[in-house]
């Protein structure tokens, strides 16, 4: 049975990767997990979201002077890191552009067929990729040395674990660190 819609309007559904369909307006600015009737929690991201909800701020910083993008975005921010999520997992992330509506408080929304804690080990592990992707290119055999040990003595799990203990993830009103 078709549900109804105000005729000649859009379809304003987005499709998660569970299937079912959730309207983008009902999602709260404050939201980082949504739990749906599929029985399973999807992690949610907004582009207004700031990227040191994943790591230090110190660390985006580093990333803003290093990454060049190409886009309509001022710096390397939200929007890239789940660009990097999207390319290695485009079955599992459901994006909805809100460009065009005014109303919803963001432009851009992505719900993963993850959960908010594994998104961001996610996103951890595509960082420390990219970072070491960039210093394969350096002439110094000794950085990529020290990087590579400093890799093997880094547990994402635990950095994770950590970093959202000192964010307080539980309110919505977490700060940078």
């Amino acid at each position: 049975m078709a549900e109804p819609r105000v005729p000649g309007g859009e379809d304003t559904t987005l499709e998660l990767p569970c299937g079912i369909r959730v309207d983008p307006r009902d999602v709260d600015l404050g939201m980082r997990e949504y739990s749906c009737s599929c029985g399973d929690t999807h992690a949610v991201v907004m582009d207004l979201h700031p990227p040191s909800r994943f790591v230090p701020e110190s660390l985006v910083d580093v990333l803003r002077e290093t990454v060049e993008t190409d886009d309509d975005f001022d710096e390397f921010g939200t929007p890239h890191l789940m660009g990097i999520v999207l390319e290695e997992f485009p079955e599992q992330v459901a994006v909805y552009d809100a460009s065009e509506e005014g109303g919803v408080g963001y432009t851009l929304l992505w719900m993963t067929d993850f959960d908010s804690r594994r998104l961001h080990e996610i996103i951890v592990e595509l960082i420390v990729e990219l970072m070491e992707h960039a210093v394969s290119h350096a002439d110094d055999e000794a950085t990529m040395t020290e990087f590579e040990q400093q890799m093997l003595e880094f547990d994402v799990s635990e950095f994770v674990e950590e970093y959202r203990r000192m964010r307080d993830f539980e309110s919505e009103h977490d700060r940078a660190v």
